[in-house]
């Protein structure tokens, strides 16, 4: 199975093959202040498993709470964060659930930060609870 991940204006495009292997939510601020959301919902695949169909990514860094370095790659066009790496998950990519527009994608089985977590948003029975 190979999903598609599109940025808003359908510039930057990326194939991931495959189930992944971690669906997780972001209550951290700065996943919210990257979607302008509550919480941020990604994806992890492993890198060999991802390729860039077509498209101009920029890029965003920044140290997370841990102190780990985050690399965002962004449709320089519209903006939308499309995919990222983290320094403390080698040999992955992580992508914006959102970015499949796949309603049947599959829910998260993690939710972290949740110290941050916004006390209305409602979470799927039986997911991983970490602060």
């Amino acid at each position: 199975m190979i999903r598609v991940a599109t940025c808003s204006c359908g510039q930057l495009r990326l194939a991931c093959e495959g189930e992944p292997v971690r669906v997780s939510v972001c209550h951290c601020l700065e996943c919210q202040r990257r979607t302008g959301s509550a919480f941020g919902v990604q994806a992890r695949y492993p890198r060999e498993r991802v390729r860039l169909l077509e498209g101009r990514s920029g890029r965003f860094e920044r140290r997370g709470d841990t102190g780990s370095l985050a690399s965002f790659r962004f449709c320089q066009d519209c903006g939308s964060t499309v995919y990222w790496e983290l320094e403390a998950v080698p040999g992955h990519v992580a992508v914006a659930v959102g970015n499949f527009a796949e309603p049947g994608y599959p829910a998260p089985a993690h939710s972290v930060y949740e110290v941050r977590r916004h006390a209305w948003v409602g979470l799927p029975e039986g997911i991983e609870h970490i602060d």
